[in-house]
């Protein structure tokens, strides 16, 4: 099958690559940028899996450019993972947060309803649409109100509530994953746990002082592997039943952020680490509780975590030892 991944040179997007060569698809990847950063997920990929990879340059904003590749390429599904993904930035742009996560998310819905109309859309939207819905400890339905706590949040429900239109009314195939948290190798450093193990990855080459700046580690999340997260993707994408469906795809064991930065001094070795709060990790509207309720996709797919979130922590921090040096 050919599938094209948005997003391709972000986060999830090399892993996804790397889970689609394994089962010998065709893979295309979307990028806004022509001056060779693509290279740079060879952090992740085996030059093998790049070198298949058939790269398309275009900005989602550029409706006219998106028309010419979906004209020229016939793919039977796309992973649509592109987006501005960092609630703090949203806060200082949440013009340009809604530009990128809006605005081209609907470019692509047109050009897919308007030139591809059997290709099956997964659009990637966030467990942040939810906002502090979960807060009293209660696993979030899929099915739950939307209240975003952010801008980030609020541009992904607008586009998760447009496809949701354009899914009932017939004029798209695909579904919604609101991935709850996820993190491993190549998870940027501006995000809470992987920002924990770039720090400590400096501290263990001589680069850092012994002194964590961190954010809120008293909020609760339910973190899971990458790896597994995009394998949920893939297996509703293949589902033939899958359509017009919306899936939380998330862990299943809630944690204190405290647990996950413990657990990387652990891992490394380090003694005396100091944690230092830092003004500027800490959000000012953070969510306090979160677990999702994912049953409609275990059911219908089959779905199961792979990997022991000790595994993923290790790797994570060994991807930074290995990307600093």
């Amino acid at each position: 099958m050919k599938f094209l991944i948005t997003g391709i040179t972000g986060f999830a997007g090399p892993h996804l690559a790397n889970l689609l060569h394994k089962n010998g698809h065709e893979i295309h990847g979307l990028i806004r940028r022509t001056n060779g950063m693509e290279a740079d997920i060879l952090d992740v990929v085996s030059d093998e899996v790049y070198n298949s990879i058939n790269f398309h340059y275009s900005d989602l904003g550029n409706y006219r450019v998106l028309r010419n590749i979906f004209e020229k390429n016939s793919f039977d599904g796309v992973f649509h993972l592109a987006a501005q993904s960092h609630p703090p930035s949203s806060f200082a742009d949440p013009l340009g947060t809604f530009d990128d996560n809006i605005i081209g998310s609907a470019n692509l819905i047109q050009v897919i309803q308007d030139h591809q109309p059997d290709c099956k859309l997964m659009f990637c939207s966030t467990s942040e649409v939810y906002g502090n819905e979960g807060m009293d400890g209660r696993k979030i339905h899929w099915g739950d109100k939307m209240f975003p706590a952010n801008p980030y949040g609020a541009s992904k429900a607008a586009t998760d509530l447009y496809l949701q239109e354009r899914m009932e009314n017939g004029f798209v195939k695909g579904f919604i994953t609101r991935a709850f948290s996820h993190t491993g190798p190549r998870r940027g450093k501006n995000f809470s746990i992987s920002s924990d193990a770039y720090q400590i990855a400096r501290m263990m080459k001589g680069l850092q002082d012994p002194t964590l700046s961190i954010g809120n580690l008293n909020s609760i999340r339910v973190v899971m592997d990458a790896r597994d997260t995009v394998r949920a993707y893939y297996l509703a994408m293949i589902h033939p039943e899958v359509n017009n469906h919306v899936f939380n795809v998330c862990g299943d064991v809630p944690r204190k952020m405290q647990f996950f930065t413990d657990k990387l001094i652990e891992l490394s070795g380090l003694k005396n680490v100091e944690q230092k709060i830092n003004e500027k990790f800490w959000r000012p509207h953070d969510i306090h509780y979160q677990h999702g309720d994912s049953t409609n996709l275990i059911e219908l797919t089959g779905f199961k975590e792979e990997y022991d979130i000790d595994k993923t922590l290790e790797d994570l921090l060994n991807y930074w030892l290995e990307k600093i040096q």
